[in-house]
């Protein structure tokens, strides 16, 4: 018996739609679409037509090429924001939502980027082959090479967000240290002498714990009163071990680095017999709705970071503007909320 071997030819891939299909099935011309699609206001245009062109656009499937817009427009429209080296908590979380939802408004897009493994100038250099009209950097690491690697690279804005500028960079500032003193001054105001201040031993949070933590001693310097440093990991056995031991301590507070970390220690804490606020006032920071509903309920840091619209603003300004001056603020704002816990 013979075989004969018949080859089944793969099915054509089918082209994706262009401006000029949607064009034809809305009877308008392309740049009545590109009009429409890139909502510009250089022409006046029915709403009518406007809703023939969206409704064609959505029946195809079309979708504007990024690409071909950024070249039009001579520059990228992605704001690329490379992911925090730590989980974000839910302030910085609601901060980048309000961030994004202003830079979309302007038309730009935002791209959240991990690099895994790499850190500093080197993540950088992955960061440039995205070819992004702006970088918000997170954190610290980035350095002067880093920066200029991304400007030859096209980026006509780099922006930070840490506790010390950068060569090159614009800088939002944040004051932790002003964080912790709030705290110290609290507590302090309250009676207590002898104040511990955790120092989370997850990755990445150093940046933002010894400026708390310098912070409360700032605040408790010249006074009689000591500080101690309580490392302490996110994990409910790591808490029951802190609390174990402390009655040989003896600590009458702690500042605890924030709501999430104060939380924590204070279930371990009224587990193991500590009365709160008795025995040990316990303070935290970013007043989340949670610690209001803890009894007690718990005192905190209220802490007020950058507007997302005024930093989107700022973004656009100096992406439209390459040679804006470079700009430096000190954006975080610290008040103390007394509750029952302190």
């Amino acid at each position: 018996m013979r075989y004969v071997m018949v080859q089944i030819p793969e099915p054509p891939v089918p082209s994706p739609p262009t401006s000029a299909d949607v064009a034809r099935l809305a009877g308008v011309s392309r740049a009545t679409v590109s009009y429409v699609l890139n909502d510009s206001s250089a022409v006046r245009i029915s709403e009518p037509t406007r809703r023939r062109v969206h409704e064609a656009a959505r029946e195809l499937g079309y979708v504007p090429h990024a690409a071909a817009r950024s070249l039009r427009a001579g520059h990228s429209r992605m704001v690329l924001m490379p992911a925090p080296a730590t989980a974000a908590g839910p302030l910085y979380s609601r901060f980048i939502d309000e961030l994004q939802g202003a830079l979309g408004r302007l038309d730009y897009t935002v791209v959240q980027h991990g690099t895994p493994g790499r850190h500093g100038d080197e993540a950088a250099r992955a960061w440039a082959e995205l070819r992004p009209a702006a970088v918000l950097v997170p954190g610290s690491g980035l350095g002067p090479e880093g920066v200029a690697v991304l400007r030859r690279a096209g980026a006509r804005a780099v922006v930070t967000l840490g506790t010390e500028s950068v060569e090159g960079a614009h800088a939002l500032l944040m004051d932790h240290e002003a964080v912790g003193h709030c705290a110290g001054v609290h507590l302090r105001a309250r009676g207590r002498r002898r104040i511990g201040v955790v120092v989370p031993e997850d990755r990445g949070l150093d940046v933002f714990s010894r400026p708390r933590l310098a912070g409360v001693r700032r605040a408790l310097h010249g006074t009689g009163g000591t500080v101690t440093e309580l490392p302490l990991a996110y994990q409910e056995r790591s808490a029951a071990r802190l609390a174990d031991r402390w009655r040989g301590l003896g600590l009458d507070a702690v500042f605890a680095f924030n709501d999430e970390y104060a939380m924590l220690l204070m279930r371990a804490l009224q587990d193991a017999g500590v009365r709160i606020p008795e025995d040990a006032a316990v303070v935290g920071a970013d007043d989340l709705l949670l610690g209001r509903l803890l009894r007690p309920r718990l005192s905190t840091v209220h802490i007020e970071l950058p507007s997302g619209r005024d930093l989107a603003e700022l973004v656009d300004r100096a992406v439209r503007d390459p040679g804006t001056p470079l700009q430096r603020h000190r954006v975080l704002g610290a008040t103390v909320v007394h509750r029952e816990s302190s």
